[in-house]
């Protein structure tokens, strides 16, 4: 799974957002703001990933648990998910 083209990350300080560029602006005219470690996790998405692909690297990052890494990041994945930034 990786985000769909036409979604970027841009941070401003320490706040991070998600903005919808070209076509993707014409369905999506939201912004999502993340935390660092959503900002994490997403950036990892620029790159075709499995789910237990991106808990290993959210485990090796933050130095946590596995079944907590896949925790978060199967919530974080449905939410994305839900507002339409995925592709599967």
């Amino acid at each position: 799974m990786k985000v769909k083209e036409g979604f970027l990350l841009r941070s401003f300080g320490d706040d991070s957002v998600v903005v919808a560029v070209g076509e993707g602006s014409e369905d999506f005219n939201k912004l999502i703001t993340l935390n660092s470690v959503g900002a994490f996790i997403f950036k990892a998405l620029s790159e075709d990933l499995t789910r237990d692909g991106l808990a290993e690297k959210v485990v090796d990052h933050y130095d946590i648990d596995k079944a907590t890494a896949e925790r978060d990041c199967d919530m974080f994945i449905q939410k994305l998910t839900d507002a339409g930034l995925i592709d599967a």
